[in-house]
């Protein structure tokens, strides 16, 4: 029987398309090491290591040393290197070394992969432990003469540019993007519009209006508050114990999710190390603990944790332990311990003793079993373990 429809799909072919594109993941760790000269005299193949940070999917880290990597340059050297310190196989990488010109002159020095003709293609990293760099990178005595140092603090940048493949059918290309979620600024607004708004605070003269509902979901305490009927019938609530510029950096929050922009958040250094407690990230921090707002707290914990020093990280201990920030109070205690006998020196433990008694008992105890430090050779990570080093003495003298 003739088939006209069968004929005529004899003569149909299927054309199908696919793309493959390889571009590179890319990004940038900034690694400051402060106490430059502190770290010479390390020995020469000791290197200090940067936090790991992840690009591409694999983690690196940057290693400095500061007496040079090779033995037969007899430390005349600085060396600097990347390594691959996640598990990874021919991870082919662009990579970019920058150390900052501190002077203001934009004269940084920069060894670089990106922009070049690359005839060799991009390096592959074989396998982890894998590094990238140069053993010459700068002459020591250069260096240390040179506007790359400032107040004993050296800046180094590494970009990484991690290559990868993807490969897709043509018929996904012209997908419809999708905008990412403006909720956020949607509930922000509503703080504009008191027309909706069920519940008046009055703190330091000045009168908030709000919403239960959204103060509720973002607080067990305005929850609690709210189900226990205060605020009803149109009360003022009244807050007595609190500014009215940090109740509205709190709304803000509850409202927005993110930090109020506001000159004292940024320039809260400026003030002495006595009137930290007194700052507006204090006040904050104190306002986030006091309405169980943890992702605030930690917001206001990272603006501490960006100034710790010898001579701020005692004030800073102290506002951690009154106000529960767990993970500000673990990284002033390693500070402290690491740096014992300079925060010491600077009067540092006796303003401990002074003003929390119990935060400084617990710093003795851990400085007790962290009593001797080593560096790692170039084979290791660098790791804090007893060995034949310089001891912390501990004592109350």
């Amino acid at each position: 029987m003739y088939d006209p429809m069968a004929e005529s799909s004899m003569g149909l072919t299927s054309l199908t398309d696919s793309l493959s594109v390889t571009e590179t993941v890319n990004g940038t760790h900034n690694f400051e090491l402060k106490g430059y000269s502190l770290t010479k005299g390390m020995g020469i193949g000791k290197f200090i290591a940067s936090e790991t940070f992840t690009v591409g999917g694999h983690q690196w880290t940057i290693y400095f040393y500061p007496d040079g990597k090779i033995p037969s340059d007899n430390g005349v050297y600085v060396s600097i290197f990347v390594a691959l310190v996640s598990e990874g196989v021919d991870v082919r990488a662009l990579f970019e070394l920058k150390l900052h010109d501190q002077s203001g002159k934009g004269n940084h020095l920069v060894y670089s992969h990106f922009g070049r003709s690359l005839e060799n293609g991009p390096y592959t990293i074989k396998t982890r432990g894998c590094i990238w760099g140069y053993k010459r990178f700068f002459k020591r005595k250069d260096l240390e003469a040179s506007t790359f140092i400032k107040d004993d603090c050296l800046k180094i940048s590494c970009t990484v540019g991690v290559l990868v493949m993807s490969c897709s059918d043509s018929s996904m290309l012209n997908a419809i993007h999708v905008p990412e979620s403006d909720i956020g600024e949607d509930l922000g607004m509503m703080l504009d519009y008191e027309e909706l708004c069920d519940v008046t605070f009055s703190v330091g003269g000045e009168r908030f209006r709000a919403h239960k509902l959204i103060l509720g979901t973002r607080s067990t305490v305005f929850q609690t508050w709210f189900s226990n009927g205060l605020g009803k019938d149109d009360m003022v609530i009244v807050l007595n114990d609190m500014e009215s510029k940090v109740f509205k950096a709190l709304l803000h929050f509850i409202y927005k999710d993110t930090l109020m922009e506001d000159e004292e958040l940024i320039l809260w250094q400026s003030c002495s190390y006595s009137s930290i407690s007194e700052s507006f990230p204090a006040k904050l921090l104190a306002a986030a603990e006091k309405f169980d707002l943890p992702r605030l707290k930690l917001m206001c914990e990272s603006i501490f944790c960006s100034d710790i020093s010898i001579y701020s990280v005692p004030y800073i201990l102290v506002l951690a332990y009154r106000y529960r920030a767990t993970e500000l109070k673990s990284i002033c205690q390693k500070f402290c311990t690491e740096n014992y006998d300079a925060v010491k020196k600077f009067g540092g433990l006796e303003y401990l003793r002074k003003n929390c008694p119990l935060v400084r008992a617990e710093l003795l105890s851990i400085a007790v079993g962290l009593d001797k430090f080593t560096v790692a050779d170039d084979k290791k990570s660098p790791t804090l373990e007893k060995g034949k080093s310089s001891k912390i003495h501990i004592s109350d003298a």
